[in-house]
């Protein structure tokens, strides 16, 4: 619970209108389930992180970051404490030569358009996923033989005393699907990426052809996550799960999708418990038949 302490402190770093009490985390995911968040704060200027970032750790109250929660499963139970969400209210891109300076709550896919617009080329991977600039870079998302490292300058970051510091490339410790931003409290505030020229016609034809191949081979039409697990060394996780006679296979209204078997969807009427469920199902089954251990993509939160 957020006393009334706590939330007159609250609008002296951030517009009241930016502050969501009790607000429904399935408002907020792509899976379209999650129960309320004790509060939920819309970020709107970096520059008021800092006085905030210190106020919550001199009152001890557990925060968590979010952007377009795209690779985030939300418990039921909700999650008691602050969600700081930065997504559309921090979303400038700005052109200098061949780079883009992204702010990170801007998508990954505005970004990507923006890119062909100009004639840049190295941004096509990214023209459909649909997660932010800021969990893009978190995660070092890729698709289509491309990923974030390719691509990324310098990120600026906000570490947990609110100072502001700028990481090149080598020191954002990118691997697969990760970075030294998920394996430390920092934020991403903003993203530099350094693209080449191109022709305009030839990217966006080879964005269109991405995008065809995402309709016609992943589930779009139901809320998910995208891939729920990551490859393991030397496999396709969906190939696992499909030889494992998973395809389709439901708990409550999570269900594995048959169209794409790494995918888990949830059908319309599905909880977050079903989805984690059906998650470790999976896991165990594909184990137990092929002694592989998958590991989720998807992040948890909060209570099951």
């Amino acid at each position: 619970m957020i006393s009334q302490a706590v939330r007159e402190a609250l609008q002296k770093f951030v517009p009241s209108e930016n502050i969501l009490y009790k607000e429904p985390l399935k408002n907020h995911t792509t899976f379209r389930v999650g129960g309320e968040a004790d509060c939920l704060i819309q970020v709107d200027s970096m520059e008021r992180m800092p006085k905030l970032l210190s106020y919550l750790a001199k009152v001890g109250i557990p925060f968590f970051v979010m952007g377009n929660g795209s690779n985030l499963l939300a418990g039921d139970k909700g999650y008691r404490g602050i969600v700081l969400q930065i997504s559309d209210k921090l979303n400038e891109i700005k052109a200098e030569g061949c780079r883009l300076r992204v702010q990170a709550g801007a998508f990954l896919s505005k970004a990507a358009k923006t890119a062909c617009e100009l004639g840049l080329t190295g941004l096509e991977f990214a023209a459909g996923i649909p997660g932010t600039v800021g969990g893009g870079v978190v995660m070092n998302a890729g698709a289509y033989d491309g990923e974030m490292r390719q691509v990324v300058e310098e990120v600026l970051v906000l570490d947990k005393e609110g100072t502001l510091l700028t990481l090149d490339n080598g020191t954002m410790e990118f691997g697969y699907r990760t970075s030294v931003v998920k394996k430390h409290p920092l934020i991403v505030a903003e993203c530099v990426f350094l693209l080449k020229q191109g022709n305009k016609e030839e990217i966006a034809a080879k964005m269109a052809d991405f995008q065809s191949r995402r309709k016609e081979k992943q589930p779009l039409e139901y809320p998910s996550a995208g891939s729920t697990f990551k490859r393991p060394a030397g496999y396709f996780a969906g190939k696992l799960i499909m030889d494992a006679g998973l395809a389709g296979y439901r708990i409550g209204g999570a269900e594995v999708s048959a169209k794409h078997c790494g995918f888990i969807i949830n059908r319309g009427d599905a909880s977050a418990a079903d989805i984690r469920n059906l998650i470790v199902y999976v896991q165990e089954e594909v184990y137990r038949q092929f002694g592989v251990q998958l590991e989720p993509e998807v992040l948890f939160l909060g209570d099951f």
